[in-house]
């Protein structure tokens, strides 16, 4: 018995044989369909699995799609602006990069950083008479949706009727779009998680409004949830079982390859991934945008999963993933026919991750430690709202125009990097959490440094970008196991923002998280350093990656 498109070396195809033949002579997929919880934990699991049928269900209801469609270009809309996080903003960023601007249809772009740098840059790139704003956010309680809401509701001069709320009923944010005149409010269901909602109007609602033929989406995401109600040939089962065997044998970092054209994929198979299996000590860490490299620079802990995309494959990224299947490594290829194959995938990473999720012993549907991150964050907004400043903090080392706080070990930044880095051992990743503007230049240095690291120490990297990461990896950053060495980047604003109706600015609000995310960190025992830039932040990015560099040598 084997996967198709898997190349397994011999021990580890054994372990995911005996697991599959487990799960097709069982009757776990029946009790998957039938809402059972004890597949997981036992807990509230059956709570959280309307994804199952959403495909079919917004099938049924596929003529709004088209109407909500229509409704936008008569409208004379040019831009559509999505202000949400984590599960609310993945999925239409995902669709954005994928099919571009649909040719008659206004261009979506998604906001969700409380950076006020990426704030005025996406701010430059609408006009604002003309732009729809959608508010996607489930509980309506998020912080930074609800932020983004005032600054641009105050810039379109309060009119509600360039306003879209996607919320669940009853919710906080319904509340405020009824108050405020909203054009509409259309609404996800409370038994979908926000990390599950691709298929929900958390994601065909932004999908309609920038073009996107939503039946067409919808038949094969609605097709492939039909292939996992089998026994045999599952192809969600496949999947789970290759994601989960391999991360209980030790092979828990899953590098992701997507080909170029679809290559934001990654960007939600990090939260779906993450924060579905990252808790009580353990997590399937996922790999994302990490540059294809030789077999011999990845370790032994490292699955390759390759979403190649049959119309437009990368020649290149096809002669890695076969190199690295012949030096032994596990890789799992899946083909998709065209980009409308997005929502059967959506589907299949959906189940696949409950699956792994059950082998692993965890509830998939909950994130504890992403309530950590929040909570602490609130405490320093309180703060600031009550005296006007965030708690005084001093830096354990200034060197030439840079800070470093937390338990620093060295004289010089370069000393400081290097006894940081000799932490990393065989197992382990390296992560950069990055609270800076979320744009090419800037992420070309963090990847150039997350290389040289990958390369040096033969370990698995990830580069985050905040606060959007605190809603995906942040979870098995904090919850699963204590294999993580952090390197967390903050800056000075060089030109902040206010939050109408608030004290506190965009560049408070951000350093309140960054700084709750270390202070979480460390309390959980995490090796973390943080690094603090000037107002020149490409100025100091280069500082650091410099002095990185020379702590590898």
């Amino acid at each position: 018995m084997t996967l198709p498109g898997v190349s397994l070396p011999a021990d580890l195809a054994k372990a995911v044989e005996s697991e599959l033949r487990s799960w097709e002579s069982s009757d776990r997929v029946a009790r998957i369909w039938s809402r059972d919880a004890s597949v997981w934990t036992g807990g509230d699991e059956s709570k959280w699995l309307g994804w199952l049928t959403i495909a079919d269900v917004q099938l049924a209801r596929k003529d709004r799609f088209a109407a909500v469609a229509a409704e936008i270009k008569a409208g004379g809309f040019t831009h559509v602006l999505l202000l949400g996080m984590g599960g609310s903003s993945l999925c239409p960023e995902v669709l954005r990069l994928s099919f571009g601007q649909v040719k008659g249809f206004p261009d979506l772009h998604v906001l969700d950083s409380t950076d006020p740098a990426q704030v005025l840059a996406l701010e430059k790139k609408i006009d604002l008479a003309s732009t729809l704003f959608i508010v996607a956010s489930k509980s309506g309680s998020t912080l930074e949706p609800n932020v983004f809401k005032q600054y641009f509701f105050e810039r379109a001069g309060r009119d509600g009727s360039r306003f879209f709320a996607i919320t669940d009923p009853g919710s906080h944010m319904q509340k405020v779009a009824e108050a405020d005149g909203f054009r509409k409010i259309c609404f996800g269901l409370p038994e979908i998680g926000g990390r599950f909602s691709a298929l929900s109007d958390f994601g065909m609602i932004p999908a309609a409004v920038m073009g996107i033929d939503g039946e067409r989406f919808l038949i094969p995401a609605a097709a492939m949830a039909k292939a996992c109600t089998r026994v045999e040939g599952n192809p969600g089962v496949d999947l789970g079982v290759f994601l989960g065997t391999l991360a209980r044998n030790g092979r828990d970092k899953l590098t992701i390859i997507a080909s170029p054209a679809i290559h934001d994929l990654g960007a939600w198979l990090e939260q779906l991934v993450a924060e579905s299996t990252g808790k009580n000590g353990k997590a399937i860490i996922p790999v994302d945008r990490e540059p294809l490299g030789p077999p011999v620079v990845y370790g032994a802990d490292r699955m390759f999963v390759y979403v190649r995309l049959a119309s437009s494959p990368d020649p290149a990224q096809d002669k890695a993933a076969e190199e690295l299947a012949a030096a032994g490594h596990p890789v799992m290829r899946i083909d998709l026919r065209d980009i409308y194959d997005l929502g059967q995938e959506f589907f299949r990473w959906e189940f696949a991750t409950a699956v792994a999720g059950a082998i692993l012993g965890l509830n998939p549907f909950d994130q504890p430690d992403v309530e950590a991150s929040k909570i602490a964050t609130k405490k320093l907004t309180s703060a600031f709202e009550a005296t006007g400043s965030l708690p005084a903090e001093s830096p354990a080392l200034s060197d030439n125009g840079i800070q470093v706080f937390g338990n620093a070990k060295g004289a010089t930044l370069e000393g400081v990097l290097r006894a940081h880095v000799q932490q990393i051992g065989a197992g382990d990743y390296f992560a950069l959490l990055a609270y800076i503007e979320m744009n090419a230049a800037h992420e070309a240095i963090l990847t150039g440094m997350r290389q040289r690291v990958r390369d040096a120490k033969r370990v698995a990297t990830c580069v985050g970008f905040g606060p959007r990461f605190l809603h995906s990896t942040g979870q098995a950053y904090k919850g699963g196991p204590n294999s993580g060495v952090f390197l967390q980047i903050t800056a000075d604003d060089a030109r902040d923002l206010p939050v109408p109706g608030q004290n506190y600015t965009f560049g408070v609000v951000k350093a309140a998280q960054a700084r709750g995310d270390f202070a979480i960190l460390t309390e959980r025992g995490r090796r973390a350093l943080r690094i603090h830039l000037g107002a020149d932040v490409a100025a100091g990015l280069r500082k650091l990656a410099s002095a990185l560099d020379r702590a590898l040598q």
